[in-house]
């Protein structure tokens, strides 16, 4: 099986430290709109929850917030808030 680039960005040094650079450099792009980085802030997220469903709630990574801020984010995408 080959890995997928969510895999390589979860055993990144540090875990999912790729997708939350993806984030600083969107702002930057962007004028600090947060707005136009929603994709790249998606991307972090979903990593971290494969992160968190690999290593379980007891692993970190300063990439990803803790895992119940986690699932409240993911939440409120949903929800569209």
């Amino acid at each position: 099986m080959q890995a997928t680039a969510k895999d390589a960005d979860i055993e990144a040094k540090p875990p999912c430290h790729p997708r939350a650079c993806a984030i600083q450099d969107c702002l930057s792009r962007n004028n600090y709109n947060e707005a136009k980085c929603q994709n790249a802030v998606k991307a972090l997220y979903a990593c971290c929850e494969a992160f968190y469903e690999k290593y379980g709630d007891d692993a970190s990574t300063p990439s990803c917030p803790k895992p119940k801020l986690l699932r409240l984010k993911l939440q409120q995408q949903k929800e569209g808030i």
